[in-house]
């Protein structure tokens, strides 16, 4: 489950999870267990919620986090 930071216009940045990322043809994204960046719950929605869904229109960008997928990442290493 790729962590991500959704960049909405006018929003502090949303970090999250999802399930897959966004395809060219998907209009919404469902995020799971949205916070801020510090880990703190956004102020507009209620202390219940575990997943929202926005419309891709107004995010400006996404930023996926590195995950488990980095330890199978083999960097140069001198003997």
């Amino acid at each position: 489950m790729p962590t991500i930071i959704l960049h909405i216009q006018n929003e502090d940045p949303v970090l999250g999870e999802v399930d897959e990322l966004p395809s060219m043809a998907d209009s919404m994204i469902l995020v799971r267990n949205p916070r801020m960046r510090d880990g703190k719950e956004l102020h507009y929605l209620n202390t219940e919620v575990n997943e929202v869904i926005w419309n891709l229109a107004r995010v400006t960008f996404i930023e996926v986090m590195g995950g488990d997928s980095d330890d199978e990442i083999i960097s140069f290493v001198r003997e």
